[in-house]
């Protein structure tokens, strides 16, 4: 937009604020109260139009946003959008009085009223209430998007994405449809309660502001506490707490937890976002592979279809799922035998396949970075993926009677996402410590995604923590997956956003 239109754009709404002010004046003239303190609301919308039958000719009290006029002399009509949906008003200087329509005439789009009247039909047969008492209960300054709407079809959407998201409360005003995305998320995290409290596992609260980061391998955010005088992290993850828990003889515990990443963004990540990690004594892997599966199936349940449509793909979620290791899928994908070979290996293969890589990488990160790259994208129907690299997984349990290079954890990909993470957990102290000194190390060596060693952790163990299995869910790809988004910002109602300029 070149300077004179942006003047041109900044004085009309300039000229619209100044105008709606002096509509609050002139109202306030007339004695009335354009910012009330409450009102009696008896239904809502949603209530009247699906029992029209049993509230015809019956009082009602409503309130709602005005979302559009037609005043047509000493009469009009308009719609009032409440929480539940929209409805048809019928507006008569006869019926209201001669001042409260006066009033009325100064209202504008976006102003919200409450109204008293009779239930009734239009000649069109459009159920209205007929009004008998208009409240105006919060007059609007800012102007709403303007959005053309005839015979039910939208003709000019509020759809800029960017706008939508830093402004959510407007794209929740004009597109009320995006509300059915967070009240599915509710029911999901309603649903997700249910299954682990009947399960016997008891929720927990660990902290957010940690002195040491731990539990995944990313980069914190870190702040400052003054009387502490002392920097602070806001937690990548909670698994370092809630093992404490399991060794101080809580033996099944879940946390939904707020995590923060100091990384990058894109369509499935998010600096904060939401997980459910989870631990229970006495149980391995395998165990958790099937409880896991068994949660997916509840979830798709509650949203009500077990055959789900997402990013062009079928996901049946009432077969069950595969589960392939990790060198299953190489021999597969790549022609790759894992097992035969070593890092010297894998850097003559990325030569050979135009491949960049880093010549610092070991093991376990020439097999993540390709995974990633040719593999991950493939699994489209719920995969658990099984037995990872040591290198990359310090929290995990040594694969047993095998190759002592890998460990008993998997990760579950739908439709080419990773959507849960879980261990055998680690429970030998001493190789639990040297583990972790070999991540301080590569932290202290520059990089900023290794593990910060933890004594008291290692303490922890060292006191005894029974075999354990632990998982965590990513909650907002969860969510994305049961509600068709493929944008996390789509599920969250205020994704992190670059500032304006």
């Amino acid at each position: 937009m070149d300077e004179q239109n942006l003047n041109e754009k900044h004085s009309t709404l300039e000229n619209i604020l100044e105008q709606r002010k002096e509509k609050i004046a002139k109202i306030r003239e007339m004695g009335f109260d354009p910012f009330p303190y409450s009102y009696a609301v008896t239904h809502k919308s949603k209530t009247i139009l699906e029992n029209y039958d049993e509230l015809e000719e019956k009082t009602v009290s409503i309130a709602g946003r005005l979302m559009n006029i037609r005043v047509m002399g000493k009469a009009s009509f308009a719609h009032i959008q409440d929480g539940d949906g929209r409805i048809q008003l019928y507006i008569s200087k006869n019926d209201i009085g001669e001042e409260s329509y006066t009033m009325f005439k100064l209202l504008d789009i976006g102003d919200i009223i409450g109204v008293e009247g009779i239930v009734m039909k239009t000649r069109t047969g459009e159920t209205t209430v007929k009004a008998s008492n208009l409240t105006l209960l919060t007059k609007n300054i800012r102007p709403l998007p303007i959005v053309k709407e005839k015979d039910g079809v939208i003709y000019d959407a509020f759809a800029d994405k960017e706008l939508r998201y830093r402004k959510r409360y407007l794209d929740l005003i004009v597109n009320p449809e995006v509300k059915d995305t967070f009240v599915k998320r509710a029911a999901i995290i309603r649903a997700t309660r249910e299954f682990f409290d009947s399960r016997g596992y008891l929720e927990v609260e660990t902290p957010v502001l940690q002195p040491l980061y731990g539990g995944a391998n990313a980069r914190p955010f870190i702040t400052h506490h003054n009387s502490l005088d002392q920097d602070l992290y806001l937690r990548i993850a909670d698994e370092l707490y809630l093992k404490r828990l399991i060794v101080g003889g809580f033996e099944k515990v879940y946390e939904f937890s707020r995590n923060f990443r100091n990384e990058g963004m894109d369509r499935s990540h998010n600096p904060e976002f939401t997980a459910i990690e989870f631990y229970e004594a006495y149980v391995d892997y395998f165990y958790m592979m099937d409880f896991i599966e068994e949660y997916f199936k509840t979830i798709a349940e509650t949203t009500g279809n077990m055959l789900v449509e997402y990013r062009g793909a079928t996901i049946d979620f009432s077969k069950p799922f595969e589960r392939k290791p990790m060198s299953e899928l190489f021999a597969e994908y790549l022609k790759i035998d894992i097992a035969a070979y070593t890092e010297k290996d894998f850097a003559d293969w990325c030569k050979k396949n135009k491949k960049e890589f880093d010549p610092k990488w070991n093991y376990g990160q020439f097999l993540d970075k390709l995974f990633d790259e040719y593999i991950e994208p493939k699994l489209i129907q719920p995969t658990f993926v099984i037995d990872y690299p040591k290198a990359i997984s310090p929290l995990a349990k040594v694969k047993r009677d095998g190759d002592d290079r890998f460990v008993e954890r998997f990760e579950l990909f739908i439709c080419g996402s990773e959507y849960v993470n879980a261990f055998s957990e680690l429970n030998d102290p001493l190789d639990q410590r040297e583990r972790l000194e070999g991540q301080d190390r590569l932290r202290v060596e520059g990089d900023e995604e290794a593990q910060a060693f933890d004594e008291d952790f290692i303490q922890a163990i060292e006191t005894g923590m029974p075999p354990t299995g632990g998982v965590g869910i990513g909650l907002d790809r969860l969510i994305m997956l049961f509600t068709g988004h493929t944008s996390i910002k789509d599920v969250l109602l205020f994704p992190a956003m670059r500032s304006e300029k």
